[in-house]
C-alpha cells in the first residue's frame, strides 16, 4: 500500500495502522520492533455515512460481533457466520428477503464502517455546568463574561445549564428564579464528602419527606432543577447573573495570592452531577484565571514569595502540595469519568494554575484543555468559542458518555490503548499479558469525543511460531463505539478492517509499513512512559527501537555505515524520531509544568497529520519568482531574501529574512513598482489564515523577523546543521543559513551514528 492508500482508508474507516500486512507468530511480530497498532479516530466524518435507522445484528456468541462485510453469509438457509467466534448465526425475520442481490448496507464491501441510530433516545439533554472564577482582574472578568453569554446562544436550546462561581468560597447559583437571585455557598478551605455536598444542596431523597401522589398529577421535577435548567427556560436569568457577576470581594495584602477554592467548586460540580445525572453526557466546563490557592487540591500556598513548582522542584520531590493536590483531581477525575461526565479545563492566566495536578480531569474523561495568557485573548475566546461548532444538521460536532470496545480474531489480543480514556474493566477472551498504555481490558470509557479524537491501539500477535498459514489468512479488528449523539439519540459506530498474515521475512510485511503513522503510534508510547519514567531513559529507550527497526529492515553490509540504506516507506522515520527527541512532549527544558501537560494532552487525542506537524513541524518558503515551496526544517532554509512559514500546530509563524524586513520597514510594498514585493508578504498571511481556520486549540500566531527576540520560535525547531560550533562542511559557503547556539546534535550526525549502531561498526 502506498501512503495514498492509507490515506483513503483513513478517509473511509478512521483508521491508520503501523503495520498493514502481519507477521504470522508472536515471535516474528516482535522482530518488527514497532507493535501492530491503529490510530482510529472514531467520529471522523465522511460524507457518505448517513446513519442507518435499524438495531444492529449481533453475534449470538459470547463475542457479540456485529454483522459486517467479511462474514459469510448462506443466502438460502438465511445464516451468516460470525467470522470472530465462527458461530452461526440466523438472520432476523425482517431480514428475510436478502438475496446475494439484495443485501443490507453493513455487509457491503464499502460500508466497512457503518453507524446506526438506535431507537432509545438518551433520557436526558446534554448538561453544560459553568465554573467560573473571580479571582480575577475586573477586565479580565468583563472579557469572560461577555464569552460566556455568546457561549450560552450557541448551546442546544433543550441543553441543561447551571452555574458554579468560585473565588474564597464557592457558590452553586439557582437560575429558577429571576426577581431574587440565590445561591448555596461553600467554605474554600473545608473538604466535603460528596454525600454533605448533596444532602447541602438537598438532592438525597431520603432528606425530603415524600409527598402522597395523585392519580393524574405530574411527577415532581428532580431536586436538581433550581440549580440545572434548559437554557431555553433560564437565559433570561443566567445572563443577567452573569453580566453582573461581581470580583471576589475578600480582600487581597499586596504580597498575597487571592484565596482559590478551585478543588472545592470542583467537588461541588462532580457531586451535583453523579448525584442528579449520572450515565448521562455532562461537561464540567472550569475556567482558572490563577492556581488553587486554598483548600483541597491548592497546588500553591497564598504566600507570593512561595513560587509555584517547577520541573525542577518536581524533579528534587521538594514540592509540599504537589502530591495531594494530583491525588484529590484524580480522585475526582475517577468519580467523573465513571458517571460518563467530561471536565474541560480554561486557563486564562500569565503563570501556571496548576495543570499538571489537574491533567488527570481532562485526560480521563477527554475534556477541552486550553492555555492562553488570559481571557481577554483571541486564543482563549475563539478556542472556547470553538468547541462549540455545529455541524449542518445544526448539532454540536460531540458526542457524549461513550464506550469504546475492541474485537479481534484469535491470532491477536490488545495490549491496551492510549488516549484520554479510563478502563471499563471488560476482561474478554481478546485480553492480552503485555500491556501498552491502559491495558488489561477490552472496552473503555470515553466521556467526550469530537470527530478529531483519535485512540491509539496496541494488539500482538499470539499465534505459535510454526503453525502452517492458511493461504491468505487474514486477522480480522472491530471497533465499536457507542455514544451519545448531540441530537439526542443514542449511536453506535461500528468499524471492521481485516488484514493478511504473512511468514516472517516476508517483503509484503515490510512494504506496508506506514511510517508516519508508526512515527505516532510511538510518539504515544513514549510520552505515556515520560509520565511514569524519566525522560534520559524514555530517549533510550526510543533510539534502542529505532536502531532496532533500522536493523531489522534497512539494507547493509556489516560494519560498512556508507553501504546504509532505507526503503522508501522507512526513509522519513528516523527523521519524525529525531524530531521527536528534541520535541516539547519530551523535552521539558524552556516548557512550565503546566505546558507540559497542556501539550502531551493535546498530541494524546490528535489524528496522524496534526500529530506529524507537533512531531516535526511544516516550513513553507515563500521568495521572488518561485511558488510557495516546503523546505528542509533547517538552519539553511534561513535565507535574507526569504519569507518563511512555520506551523508548529501551537504556534504559527511568519518570519522575515534580513533583507526583506529591511525593504518592510522602508515601506517598499506601499510604492509603485514594488508590487510583486507587496503580494510576496501577503502570501504567507493568507496561507497562515487558512490554517488557522479548523485548528483547536487556535495556534499562537507571531510575526517576527531574522534577529528579532520571537525568532527564537522557529530557531528551536530547525535541525541545528549550522552552529556556532560548525565553520565547514554541509550548509557552509555562500547559502549557508544562520547559525543556531545549540550542543544538540544535527539530524545529519544523528543519521551518522544511527548507521554505524545499526551496521553494528564499532565506533571510532
Amino acid at each position: 500500500m502506498s501512503a495514498s492508500n492509507f490515506e483513503d482508508v483513513e478517509d473511509r474507516d478512521g483508521v491508520r495502522l503501523s503495520w498493514n500486512a502481519w507477521p504470522s507468530s508472536r515471535i516474528e511480530a516482535t522482530r518488527t520492533v514497532v507493535p501492530i497498532s491503529a490510530l482510529y479516530t472514531p467520529l471522523k466524518e465522511r460524507e457518505d455515512l448517513p446513519p442507518v435507522m435499524y438495531e444492529p445484528v449481533t453475534c449470538k456468541g459470547s463475542c457479540k460481533a456485529i454483522l459486517n462485510p467479511y462474514c459469510q453469509i448462506d443466502v438460502r438457509g438465511k445464516m451468516w457466520i460470525c467470522p470472530f467466534c465462527l458461530q452461526r448465526n440466523p438472520f432476523p425475520p425482517h431480514y428475510k428477503d436478502i438475496s446475494a442481490t439484495n443485501l443490507p448496507a453493513e455487509l457491503l464491501p464499502k460500508y466497512t464502517t457503518i453507524e446506526y441510530t438506535l431507537s432509545r433516545p438518551a433520557q436526558v439533554p446534554p448538561i453544560f455546568l459553568y465554573v467560573v472564577d473571580t479571582c480575577v482582574d475586573e477586565d479580565e472578568l468583563k472579557a469572560l463574561r461577555e464569552t460566556l453569554v455568546v457561549s450560552l446562544s450557541l448551546l442546544p436550546p433543550n441543553a441543561l445549564v447551571g452555574l458554579i462561581t468560585y473565588g474564597t468560597m464557592a457558590m452553586v447559583h439557582e437560575l429558577a428564579y429571576a426577581d431574587c437571585p440565590k445561591s448555596y455557598v461553600f467554605r474554600g478551605s473545608k473538604e466535603y464528602q460528596p454525600k454533605q455536598i448533596s444532602d447541602m444542596l438537598g438532592l438525597n431523597p431520603s432528606s425530603r419527606p415524600m409527598q402522597p401522589m395523585r392519580p393524574g398529577q405530574p411527577m415532581p421535577a428532580p431536586a436538581a432543577s433550581k440549580f440545572l435548567m434548559p437554557v431555553q427556560a433560564c437565559e433570561f436569568q443566567l445572563t443577567s447573573i452573569l453580566e453582573q457577576l461581581p470580583r471576589d470581594p475578600w480582600p487581597v495584602e499586596q504580597d498575597k495570592r487571592p484565596l482559590r477554592c478551585t478543588g472545592v467548586a470542583l467537588g461541588v460540580a462532580v457531586s451535583l452531577l453523579e448525584s442528579a445525572f449520572p450515565n448521562t453526557g455532562a461537561r464540567i466546563m472550569l475556567f482558572a484565571g490563577g492556581p488553587a490557592t486554598e483548600g483541597p487540591g491548592m497546588v500553591v500556598g497564598p504566600e507570593l514569595r512561595e513560587p509555584i513548582r517547577s520541573h525542577h522542584d518536581i524533579d528534587r520531590d521538594s514540592v509540599k502540595h504537589f502530591k495531594r493536590a494530583t491525588k484529590f483531581y484524580e480522585s475526582l477525575s475517577k468519580r467523573a469519568s465513571a458517571s460518563g461526565h467530561a471536565i474541560d479545563i480554561y486557563a486564562g492566566c500569565l503563570d501556571q494554575v496548576g495543570l499538571l495536578e489537574m491533567k488527570s480531569l481532562s485526560n480521563a474523561t477527554n475534556g477541552f484543555m486550553i492555555i492562553s495568557d488570559s481571557f481577554i485573548t483571541a486564543i482563549f475566546k475563539q478556542s472556547f468559542l470553538r468547541t462549540l461548532n455545529k455541524d449542518e444538521e445544526g448539532y454540536l460536532k460531540m458526542g457524549y458518555n461513550g464506550t469504546f470496545e475492541v474485537l479481534t480474531t484469535k491470532e491477536l489480543k490488545i495490549s491496551g490503548v492510549i488516549g484520554h480514556v479510563i478502563s471499563a474493566n471488560k476482561k474478554s477472551a481478546c485480553v492480552g499479558e503485555t500491556e501498552i498504555g491502559i491495558g488489561q481490558t477490552s472496552a473503555w470509557k470515553i466521556c467526550s469525543l469530537t470527530p478529531k479524537s483519535s485512540l491509539a491501539v496496541y494488539f500482538e500477535v499470539v499465534t505459535p511460531a510454526g503453525q502452517p498459514l492458511q493461504p491468505n489468512q487474514s486477522g480480522l479488528i472491530q471497533f465499536v463505539t457507542h455514544y451519545q449523539h448531540s441530537s439526542g439519540q443514542y449511536r453506535l459506530r461500528v468499524t471492521t478492517i481485516a488484514r493478511t498474515f504473512h511468514e516472517g521475512g516476508h517483503p509484503a510485511i515490510a512494504q506496508s509499513f506506514d511510517q508516519e503513522a508508526a512515527a505516532v503510534l510511538m510518539a504515544r508510547i513514549a510520552v505515556f512512559k515520560a509520565e511514569i519514567d524519566d525522560s534520559p531513559d524514555v530517549l533510550r529507550w526510543l533510539d534502542r527501537m529505532l536502531i532496532r527497526l533500522c536493523q531489522k529492515f534497512a539494507e547493509y553490509r556489516k560494519e560498512d555505515p556508507t553501504s546504509f540504506q532505507l526503503s522508501q516507506n522507512f526513509s522519513i522515520y528516523p527523521q519524525f524520531m529525531f524530531h521527536l527527541r528534541r520535541s516539547q512532549f519530551l523535552q521539558v527544558f524552556n516548557n512550565s509544568p503546566d505546558e507540559t501537560a497542556f501539550y502531551r494532552h493535546v498530541l494524546n487525542d490528535a489524528d496522524v497529520n496534526n500529530s506529524l506537524i507537533m512531531i516535526q513541524p511544516t516550513l513553507m518558503s515563500y521568495t521572488f519568482d518561485v511558488d510557495p515551496h516546503p523546505v528542509l526544517l533547517d538552519s539553511v532554509s534561513i535565507r535574507p531574501d526569504v519569507i518563511l512559514l512555520l506551523d508548529t500546530f501551537f504556534h504559527i509563524l511568519i518570519f522575515h529574512g534580513e533583507t526583506i524586513a529591511q525593504w518592510r520597514k522602508a515601506n517598499y510594498h506601499e510604492q509603485e513598482g514594488y508590487e510583486n514585493f507587496k503580494e510576496l508578504l501577503e502570501n504567507p498571511v493568507s496561507d497562515a489564515q487558512e490554517l488557522l481556520e479548523d485548528r483547536l486549540p487556535i495556534p499562537r500566531y507571531v510575526v517576527c523577523d531574522q534577529g528579532g527576540s520571537q525568532a527564537r520560535f522557529l530557531l528551536s525547531k530547525l535541525n541545528p546543521s549550522t552552529t556556532h560550533m560548525s565553520g565547514s562542511g554541509y550548509g557552509a559557503g555562500p547559502a549557508a543559513g544562520q547559525a543556531i547556539f545549540t550542543d544538540d546534535v544535527s539530524l545529519q550526525v544523528f543519521m551518522e551514528h544511527l548507521k554505524r549502531l545499526a551496521v553494528g561498526a564499532s565506533t571510532s
